[in-house]
């Protein structure tokens, strides 16, 4: 039975087999029938069973996905792109420059890159969990700009996958309209690698989305969030936010530096108030 097994898989990754649904189908049972066989003949079952197992649901779920098509697969590899650029600009200690240090710890720092130009760094430690943070900032992305008087709207226009999604972001006229409404398409990814959660981002077209009027069209990116857990504090959440972006239109470097840096500032303050609001209770 198992070198059956095997010829029926081999036969799928020959391209004119590929898409043939029945035949995939077919492994997939056959894997785990065999399994199962070798299981019941074992005085119980064995450990590499119990992997292969495992790794067969997991073959099998893939085997059932929608491919994706061209288009959607040039956008996750941009997303990829901007979670490997930006992890690579983090793990790079030298040369930052303190922007500003609040009170309460909150701290950006800035450093300029020859291919990227300048770009501007949050670190924080928020009191809430990994996964509560993660799911206002990625499962109500939407909802941003209930919170943050920075943003006026961010709108999900296409979800690829479960990792990566296509936005829309408004942002908030500046005080005194020193900078006015800009807007981002953008390419979002998300990964979760053991008790770490990186958040990428950059700016994409959208064939859906043109630029819309009243607003300047700026660019994003490469642009990331990292959470990960205070080490001996599993209740807070260290975060650090990557922030690159091109604002587009006539203004001096010394209003761009220090309306990111602010921004960054602002961010981290009406996180908290809005992670520290009541949760309502469902009746």
């Amino acid at each position: 039975m198992l070198p059956a097994t095997s010829k029926l898989c081999a036969a799928i990754s020959y391209r004119h087999l590929r898409n043939m649904t029945g035949l995939r189908r077919q492994a997939a049972v056959a894997i785990s029938q065999e399994l199962s066989r070798l299981a019941s003949h074992s005085p119980g079952p064995s450990t590499w069973i119990h992997q292969v197992r495992r790794r067969s649901s997991l073959f099998s779920s893939r085997l059932e996905e929608k491919p994706f098509s061209e288009m959607e697969m040039s956008y996750i590899k941009q997303g990829e792109e901007a979670l490997q650029k930006s992890l690579r600009i983090l793990e790079d200690q030298d040369d930052w420059k303190t922007e500003t240090v609040a009170g309460n710890g909150d701290k950006v720092l800035s450093k300029v890159l020859p291919d990227v130009g300048k770009v501007f760094r949050l670190e924080v430690v928020v009191d809430q969990p990994l996964d509560t943070v993660y799911g206002e900032l990625v499962d109500n992305m939407e909802q941003m700009g209930d919170w943050n008087p920075n943003v006026k709207e961010v709108r999900i226009l296409e979800k690829i996958g479960k990792d990566t999604v296509i936005t829309h972001e408004k942002a908030a006229a500046t005080p005194g309209n020193i900078v006015g409404p800009r807007d981002f398409v953008s390419v979002r990814c998300s990964r979760r690698r053991g008790s770490t959660c990186v958040l990428a981002g950059m700016s994409t077209t959208y064939g859906a989305m043109p630029e819309q009027e009243g607003f300047i069209r700026a660019e994003n990116g490469p642009t990331c969030m990292v959470l990960r857990p205070l080490p001996g504090s599993p209740s807070q959440t260290r975060l650090t936010w990557l922030l690159s972006i091109d604002l587009k239109g006539w203004l001096p470097k010394t209003i761009i530096n220090q309306v990111l840096s602010q921004t960054q500032v602002d961010f981290a303050k009406h996180l908290r108030q809005r992670l520290a609001r009541p949760v309502p209770v469902a009746c």
